[in-house]
């Protein structure tokens, strides 16, 4: 077995370093690689994170798009040899973040600190639910719903403690409907 199906770690994002400029050809050539063989299942998602940038010259204005890592690519991929092989053998590609000749993944809080992987929130309670809290220093309490941050990350709960009512703030991920 070689060195690269030894650390395979199931799907995970890997950095590719390009030539200046080769991003989006790159990023090209290994969809297209994907697509051919079959790969699909292996290479899930490649991206060029880019941000719009509007240029004003006086009354005239003109969006720009601007790569925030130039020279990088972002691939989203388990890596075996079948797949360091198919991404080795791109023109543009010099080779992928890590020490020495070993790919290194990026971790968790890597990936949401670098916006890489946008997760789509559909969170199903609203202002006025019976909620149970499932984590944190409240776990295990009951209370409504009072208000739900415009981010979707935050929900503020109202809790009967006697003849008090204790309003507290929560991550989304931290209750569930009662």
């Amino acid at each position: 077995m070689s060195d690269i199906n030894e650390m395979n770690v199931g799907l995970r994002w890997y950095v590719a370093h390009t030539y200046s400029g080769y991003e989006n050809k790159v990023k090209a050539s290994l969809e297209k690689i994907v697509e051919n063989r079959g790969l699909s299942d292996m290479i899930q998602d490649i991206k060029v994170p880019v941000e719009t940038i509007i240029e004003k010259h006086g009354d005239t204005e003109k969006e720009v798009e601007s790569k925030i890592f130039p020279s990088y690519v972002f691939i989203k991929m388990i890596m075996t040899d079948e797949t360091w092989h198919a991404v080795r053998s791109i023109t543009g590609f010099t080779g992928f973040v890590g020490p020495g000749s070993r790919p290194t993944p990026l971790t968790e809080a890597e990936v949401e600190s670098l916006n890489i992987e946008t997760k789509r929130v559909e969170l199903v309670i609203k202002t006025g639910d019976s909620v149970m809290v499932t984590g944190g220093l409240f776990e295990g309490f009951t209370g409504t719903v009072q208000a739900v941050s415009d981010d979707l990350k935050k929900v503020t709960v109202v809790f009967k403690r006697g003849s008090r009512d204790m309003s507290v703030e929560l991550d989304a991920t931290d209750v569930k409907l009662a």
